[in-house]
């Protein structure tokens, strides 16, 4: 597997909003190329008889029992907020109207 060309790399720095120079870009392109050629070694690795797991150990988990507990009150859910207004948090918007 080839690594990364030199335009692979600046459009994935565009995609990252990252400004990169010449010589960071070359130094990415290596770097990307080096990642890549051990994600192929990893790939080529007999898998077919290994179950899934989402631990390399086994792990017991301890649960503790779902309790209802007091919950806090309104002035000390917004005592650290960055901005409020009376009774509520004050969030920028990240839905707009469509014209």
């Amino acid at each position: 597997m080839s690594g990364p060309d030199r335009k692979e790399v600046e459009e994935l720095a565009l995609l990252a909003r990252l400004h990169l120079e010449p010589a960071e870009l070359s130094n990415l392109e290596q770097e990307l190329g080096a990642i890549l050629q051990h994600f192929s070694a990893i790939a080529s690795v007999d898998t077919t008889d290994v179950p899934p797991m989402t631990h390399a150990v086994p792990l017991d988990l301890r649960l503790r029992a779902d309790e209802p507990a007091p919950s806090l009150s309104q002035a000390d859910a917004l005592k650290n907020a960055p901005a409020k207004q009376g009774d509520v948090f004050i969030v920028p918007a990240i839905i707009t109207e469509r014209e």
